[in-house]
């Protein structure tokens, strides 16, 4: 099959390395353009990019997706399929309506549910114990496109953003690889999306989300360490320095404090009163340090009960 594969970041990557594998046609790899990253502001390609020139395929940088020359030459092209995995811009209806088999995309949760940009995370969040990524025809809406394929995957009672992503790219990729095959046999079905069974939109991830609140629930705060891990991260303040909380655990022994104080230390752990129960922060970096097991930090920093994190 003729491919046009439209992505940018590394979740990205294992369906563009299927789609090879499987033996399909990529014609072109669509992705945003390169960004100055770092200190020393070098440029860094996306990382679809260098999976693209390494397999000698044709690579567009649009700033727009809808520029009318790019749409013109993939018009040129006559892919069979467009696949578009967390490519980073609104397609046009120009390019949805291209392709023979239609435009594809592997979407990060179980459809209707957690429409939007960053289902991996919010599903971790908002304490969800299962999620899975979802392959759907595209259509001009967000993410409402009539479903084809699911598949579902349990989430552990210790995992991260980071490694949920991990795991969904590699399922999607396999779902892709499927739903290309059914697309080709004339077996791929059309399943419309209920509206009502629709979550709260999975925005965006900004760094102001990982300000801990501790007038929360130490659950919630637990929820959101994960799911923002490893970006932007959780943090706090401490003796006004930012302190990011890479892990922690909920505890329900009973302590008097006010949220956010330092109510217990031990060898190996810094507990903090939240509103309902207590957080054991195991993991941390001080501002301008790096990541630290709690047992290392404390053995560097004299940290005393009564302290409050803010």
């Amino acid at each position: 099959m003729k491919v046009v594969f439209m992505g940018t970041p590394d979740f990205a990557v294992p369906t563009l390395r299927k789609i090879i594998d499987e033996g399909h046609e990529v014609i072109a790899v669509i992705t945003q353009p390169d960004k100055a990253k770092g200190r020393g502001r070098s440029v860094q390609y996306p990382a679809i990019k260098e999976v693209a020139l390494a397999y000698h395929i044709p690579v567009f940088q649009p700033s727009k997706v809808r520029d009318p020359e790019l749409i013109k030459e993939l018009r040129a092209m006559a892919p069979e399929v467009i696949v578009v995995v967390a490519f980073g811009q609104i397609l046009p209806k120009e390019l949805i309506t291209m392709p023979k088999y239609g435009c594809i995309n592997v979407h990060a949760s179980l459809l209707p549910k957690y429409r939007g940009a960053a289902p991996i995370q919010w599903a971790i969040i908002r304490g969800e114990h299962t999620t899975g990524v979802t392959t759907m025809y595209m259509d001009v809406g967000l993410d409402t496109g009539d479903m084809i394929l699911k598949a579902e995957i349990d989430i552990e009672e210790d995992e991260t953003g980071g490694s949920l992503h991990d795991k969904l790219s590699v399922l999607g990729a396999d779902l892709l690889a499927e739903t290309l095959k059914q697309l080709e046999n004339h077996m791929a079905i059309r399943i419309p999306q209920d509206d009502s069974q629709a979550g709260e939109y999975a925005h965006m991830l900004k760094k102001s989300m990982g300000k801990i609140d501790f007038n929360q629930s130490a659950t919630s705060i637990e929820r959101l360490i994960r799911g923002l891990n490893p970006w932007p991260s959780a943090y706090t303040t401490l003796n006004g320095k930012t302190l990011k909380v890479w892990k922690a655990k909920v505890i329900h022994e009973h302590y008097e404090g006010s949220p956010g104080e330092v109510v217990d230390i031990t060898k190996d752990t810094i507990v903090v009163k939240a509103s309902d129960g207590c957080l054991a922060i195991d993991a941390l970096q001080l501002e301008g340090k790096k990541c630290l097991p709690t047992s290392a930090f404390l053995r560097g920093y004299d940290l005393q009960k009564g302290v409050i994190l803010e």
